[in-house]
């Protein structure tokens, strides 16, 4: 008799999680950037709508957690700190905004950021901040990449909707950022 109650705890232990897991990308969750001390700070709002082995989404950012900046011409929405500002970069071309558990892209564009100093005048394009993302749990988490934001400063080939390949991403030293992690949950 023990055998099996500990076969049907296995057994509801992975429907669980495997349910934890199909959750991740169906309903509201908050965009949070964190610090290297591990504090969070929620900057926006995403809703995934479940549609068979894949989901679209909708992302509304929490405007008063930016503040808006005039840099190399542009505007810019950032969110300050004290060293660092992290300035949200729309992604120019067309996306589908479409996910699964082992495709995040859509939303690893639409999560772009570049960092300037705080008290730098203008904004360098190859201080982009691009968020390699994986489903964790119950969590998507996203782990910080350096990319130069020049690779998008033409349109990509025709058909081409994911021009950034791997090797135009170069992980960072956690340490040497501010917000070193983002965390969809």
């Amino acid at each position: 008799m023990r055998k099996t109650s500990l076969i049907f705890a296995a057994f509801i232990s992975v429907c669980t999680l495997n349910n934890a897991n199909g959750e991740t990308l169906n309903g509201q969750k908050n965009i949070k950037l964190v610090e290297i001390s591990g504090k969070e700070h929620i900057v926006g709002e995403i809703t995934f709508v479940k549609k068979n082995d894949s989901s679209t989404y909708k992302i509304s950012w929490k405007d008063e957690t930016f503040s808006e900046h005039f840099l190399s011409m542009r505007p810019f929405k950032c969110f300050e700190g004290t060293i660092k500002y992290w300035c949200r970069v729309a992604y120019p071309y067309e996306i589908k905004k479409t996910v699964t558990e082992d495709d995040l892209t859509d939303l690893e564009y639409d999560l772009m950021f570049i960092w300037k100093g705080s008290t730098e005048y203008g904004i360098n394009m190859w201080n982009g901040v691009y968020y390699q993302m994986e489903v964790e749990g119950n969590k998507i988490v996203g782990r910080l990449n350096e990319i130069d934001m020049d690779k998008l400063s033409a349109p990509p080939e025709k058909g081409n909707l994911r021009p950034v390949e791997e090797y135009d991403l170069e992980p960072a030293e956690p340490e040497s950022h501010w917000l070193p992690k983002l965390i969809i949950e």
